[in-house]
């Protein structure tokens, strides 16, 4: 089948994806995006999630069929061109990011969680991660990078 959607703003399209092929599949194998990654395909980690229609999503439970005519938001529109977003240059700044593969899940998780909440309490945070396994850093510098871009975003600094 031929899937077309939306993809960090432009049009993409795939020619013979399959049933049973996945979002994930999808944006990393056939659209060249690595941005998402590939860790439990249960939808347990998080490593995957994308903005599906505005809704946070473990794309590796996503059927790619149902992208199909959707907007898709990845890891990688996150960023405004060359210009990272608050949430990732606060990542960076606060340590969040080690070996990266959690990173791309928790950028979107909380880059939700942000645009609902500007001021949120440790608990929401807590909360809005929690779909969201690390094994590098231990939590306390990925709780400092959200509280950081929260406060920057409120503020309209950088």
């Amino acid at each position: 089948m031929r899937v077309r959607l939306t993809v960090n703003g432009k049009p993409r399209e795939a020619d013979g994806v399959w049933e049973g092929e996945s979002l994930l599949y999808l944006l990393r194998e056939r659209l060249g995006m690595p941005g998402s990654k590939n860790a439990c395909e249960q939808g347990e980690c998080g490593s995957c999630t994308v903005y599906l229609e505005d809704v946070p999503v473990c794309s590796c439970l996503v059927a790619a069929g149902q992208a199909d005519s959707a907007r898709v938001r990845t890891v990688e529109g996150l960023a405004d061109g060359d210009r990272l977003d608050p949430v990732q240059e606060s990542f960076v700044e606060a340590g969040a990011v080690q070996c990266g593969f959690c990173t791309p899940g928790l950028l979107v998780a909380a880059r939700d969680l942000l645009e609902h909440e500007p001021a949120p309490s440790d608990t929401r945070i807590r909360e809005a991660l929690a779909g969201n396994l690390c094994r590098c850093t231990g939590y306390e510098s990925i709780m400092d990078a959200v509280r950081l871009a929260a406060k920057r975003m409120r503020e309209g600094t950088r």
